[in-house]
């Protein structure tokens, strides 16, 4: 699915009362869609998890991503940088 349509479910489900976080490798898609809480990722397209066969780094991404669900001080549309 392509990165707009993955922003407008991910919009449409949290009209429907459902929390949704994206990851995003293109910072100028989730700018353009905007959906509710993106992650963006600086690593190269095809690997929005970091290093393929690394579960540490794997797993960084995915905690951060889901602190977004959890951090109150965040309005939507909301894009925050993975640091």
């Amino acid at each position: 699915m392509c990165n707009q349509a993955v922003g407008l479910v991910a919009a449409e489900l949290e009209h429907r009362g459902i929390s949704t976080v994206t990851i995003q490798l293109l910072r100028m898609v989730a700018e353009k869609v905007r959906p509710p809480r993106a992650l963006w990722v600086p690593f190269p397209h095809g690997y929005p998890m970091d290093t393929p066969n690394d579960p540490e780094k794997q797993h960084a991404v995915l905690d951060a991503a889901l602190k977004l669900l959890e951090d109150r001080t965040l309005t939507p549309p909301a894009i925050v940088d993975y640091r």
